[in-house]
């Protein structure tokens, strides 16, 4: 499968009560992505240069969505989309490209 997108991906330190990891993260991490304000969605992320990512720390990746086809037109550049493992946020990802042309917002 190719990627949908390029990101700036930040894992989150966890604070000890709900949000964040407390173990670092690894190619092939799949989370879920909230997409839209009611759509969360499963993506599998790629570092580049790197195959862990320590919490707090921000990387640069790639995220395979599942079933794009089910929120289109929903993606910018720019757009800031929530990284969650069930309902605790662990992170952001920074949409910098975007190879899917079917997510690209059209204006």
């Amino acid at each position: 499968m190719l990627p949908d997108i390029e990101a700036k991906i930040t894992i989150l330190k966890g604070d000890g009560i709900r949000n964040g990891r407390s173990i670092p993260s690894y190619s092939g991490y799949r989370p879920a992505h909230l997409v839209k304000d009611d759509y969360l969605t499963t993506g599998i992320h790629q570092y580049y240069g790197a195959v862990v990512v320590q919490p707090g720390e921000t990387v640069m990746g790639t995220i395979t969505f599942i079933t794009p086809e089910f929120y289109p037109r929903t993606l910018w550049i720019g757009k800031l989309i929530r990284i969650q493992e069930g309902t605790r946020i662990v992170g952001y990802a920074e949409v910098t490209q975007i190879f899917n042309e079917l997510l690209i917002k059209s204006d």
